[in-house]
């Protein structure tokens, strides 16, 4: 029987490398806990929207939502289509002051004053305001937005009317600039204003300067940037810098539609960078269209769902349009703020401005410890699949000396972030893959008895059931510690190995396993080694049935891949949901399915089936399963946005959920083999 030593060094590395990834774990617990902070926002126009769908005034309805929870109100450049409704400006069409002109319905003499003395043009467009402040803006950012070679401003009296040369149309969705009066009017109902500015064409630091100038005297609690463009991009996005960092305004980032990383806008890592990332919070808010879909009970799990698990601090919320059985629009929507509220603070959140991850970058020493454990743990694989390898002690030794250095001098000179990609990826596919080995080990060198009753097979099995996930755990902490810093937090940067760590530890473990075992004739110890069992499967004559059954796994195999992640395309069952949901309700983080469902379960039945002398190609199968359960538990570490406490508890919650379902079917199966065994005694 072929015997692989475990080299002392290497698994003492190992250990240093797990302690300095378990004190970054922990420092980045301490960021995360102190940035659960969430701010409940609403756009002032939806707050309008509801007030007047319920004939009520305005101050009305927002004391009601500050009562409710509501804390900030997102205020947004005006247009002339909003203007024409709240009747502070009039945009007029050329063509039609003069088809009024000429058949005597144009009664005011300013404008009768303009066509006779031949200003007005059919194609331009004309705009005229009553309120002072509100033209004084609106003069001001006529001028930004279009040049004077665009706009023109003639003076009747003491009057003066605005010429814009512009497709009427287009003109009336233009933004014009940010409401200082709506703004003043949030501030004044007790709420902070989220400023949603747009940008200029050819934008220049004067115009990012009037922007701000404009907040002067207003509580903004963030910015947030509304179109595909930062403001002040791409020129002047030094000037927005200066302008956010001397205001003290934090920056809002728009989680993209896949839930994933965010809606991409020209501009916006160089102003996270400027800014800091300690400045920079994640909103996200519920598509109009998939609200009218969801009750009130499943919006708030939503937002308690997503506070929790992707770090969202900006909670952008939208009116509901149809009201709940039984209730007034304006009950259902109050009803929505609070218990939204509510469920937050019951899961340990508080309410107010967003919460922000300190900007974080681990010790430089601590990472390169971390770096040094990855490069451990490769060469114990090396060794423990390549027999002449494993017995040159000294070899390996010189080995890891050798990579280890190469890999953490980067991390030591203040560089290396392709390196601490490299060494996540392989933490996601190595530690997972070396627990399944050990086991394997173990199970060659203390066999069960033949007659060991079940029960003893059973605890057994889930002893190591959870000694195996708490060594995979440790290739978590290592990911983990080989990315975290606050982009990873925020998702500016993420881990994209992630459909690889599916296949992966499977492929590095069949090639464990078959230089251990041989899968053909059912001895524990493979003469012909992996490649020898390689040609012996190709060689092997294809039936039908077989063929259509490994179709069937390969197709398995891709379905598991291609629902991972975010943009996969996959449907999920409606059963699916179902359970999920839940799960959700009795556990802090709902366990995962491949974990819970397939690798936990295949694990006690592999375990199972070596005490009872199954062939062995079964039992490569179900090591194969059981890995899969076990590179989802490390893989689940990879999302960094997800606090590391939820993942570590995710995990756990899979292992104890699994452990049950896989003790049902070892008990299951050992039943219908007990009762195979009787009717074959009784014929």
């Amino acid at each position: 029987m072929k015997k692989f030593h475990y080299h002392p060094i290497l698994l003492a590395a190992i250990l240093v490398g797990f302690i300095a990834s378990l004190v970054i774990g922990m420092e980045r617990h301490a960021v995360e806990e102190d940035a659960r902070t969430v701010e409940l926002a609403i756009d002032y126009e939806g707050i309008l929207e509801l007030a007047g769908r319920e004939g009520l005034p305005p101050e009305d309805v927002l004391a009601r939502a500050k009562e409710a929870g509501i804390t900030s109100l997102a205020v947004y450049e005006t247009t002339f289509e909003k203007f024409n409704k709240n009747g502070k400006a009039y945009a007029i069409k050329g063509a039609d002051l003069l088809a009024a002109y000429h058949t005597g319905m144009l009664t005011d003499p300013l404008w009768r004053d303009l066509v006779e003395e031949g200003k007005i043009v059919g194609t331009e467009i004309y705009v005229v305001s009553h309120d002072p402040v509100t033209y004084a803006e609106l003069k001001e950012d006529l001028f930004r937005r279009f040049g004077a070679a665009r706009v023109t401003v003639h003076t009747v009296g003491a009057d003066e009317v605005i010429a814009v040369k512009d497709h009427y149309e287009a003109f009336e969705k233009r933004n014009i600039g940010l409401p200082s009066d709506e703004m003043r009017a949030v501030n004044a109902a007790g709420f902070d204003v989220i400023a949603r500015p747009s940008n200029y064409h050819d934008c220049t630091p004067d115009d990012v300067r009037a922007v701000f100038s404009r907040m002067d005297g207003i509580a903004v609690s963030a910015i947030v940037f509304s179109g595909q463009e930062t403001l002040g991009a791409p020129k002047a996005l030094q000037t927005t810098i200066d302008e956010m960092r001397a205001r003290r305004l934090p920056l809002g980032l728009i989680e993209g539609v896949t839930q994933l990383q965010f809606y991409r806008q020209q501009g916006m890592d160089e102003i996270a960078e400027g800014v800091g990332y300690g400045n920079v919070a994640r909103l996200y808010s519920i598509p109009k269209d998939e609200l009218k879909k969801l009750k009130i009970d499943a919006a708030v799990e939503r937002w308690v769902t997503t506070d929790e698990e992707r770090n969202i601090r900006i909670n952008l919320l939208r009116i509901y349009e149809e009201p709940a059985p039984n209730m007034s629009l304006l009950e259902t929507n109050m009803k929505y703020f609070g218990d939204t509220r509510a469920a937050l603070e019951s899961h340990g959140f508080k309410i107010g401005r967003a919460g922000m991850f300190a900007s974080y970058e681990p010790s430089r020493i601590l990472r390169a410890l971390v770096i040094m454990g990855v490069a451990a743990a490769g060469v114990l694989y090396l060794s423990l699949v390549i027999p002449a390898f494993n017995r040159r002690r000294k070899a390996v030794l010189l080995f890891f000396a050798v990579a280890a250095l190469i890999t953490m001098m980067p991390i030591l000179i203040g560089a290396g972030s392709k390196v601490r990609v490299v060494a996540a990826l392989a933490s996601a596919n190595l530690f997972p893959t070396l627990a399944i080995v050990a086991l394997l080990d173990l199970l060659r060198g203390r066999r069960f008895p033949k007659n060991t009753p079940t029960w003893r097979i059973l605890v057994a099995g889930l002893v190591l059931l959870g000694i195996t996930s708490a060594l995979s755990l440790i290739g978590a902490s290592y990911l983990s510690g080989a990315l975290t810093d606050t982009r990873y937090l925020l998702e500016f940067d993420i881990f994209r190995g992630i459909k690889l760590t599916f296949v992966l530890p499977m492929i590095l473990v069949a090639i464990a396993f078959m230089q251990r075992f041989d899968i053909f004739d059912g001895q524990f110890d493979a003469s012909a080694g992996v490649l020898g069992q390689l040609r012996e499967i190709m060689a092997t004559p294809v039936r039908v049935g077989s063929l259509l059954g490994g179709l069937v796994l390969i197709g398995a195999l891709v379905v598991l891949v291609l629902r991972s992640g975010h943009t996969s395309g996959m449907p999920v069952p409606g059963i699916e949901l179902k359970m999920r949901a839940a799960l959700e309700q009795l556990f802090y983080a709902r366990p995962r399915t491949k974990e819970f469902l397939i690798g936990h379960p295949a694990f006690l039945l592999a375990l199972y089936g070596a005490a009872r002398r199954w062939r062995t190609w079964i039992i490569f199968g179900l090591v194969l399963a059981a890995t899969i359960g076990q590179g989802s538990m490390v893989e689940t570490f990879a999302h960094m946005r997800t606090p590391i406490e939820m993942s570590l508890v995710r995990g756990i919650g899979g292992v104890f959920l699994g452990g049950a379902i896989g003790a049902v079917l070892v008990a299951l199966v050992a039943a219908w083999n007990h009762l195979l065994e009787r009717v074959k005694r009784a014929m």
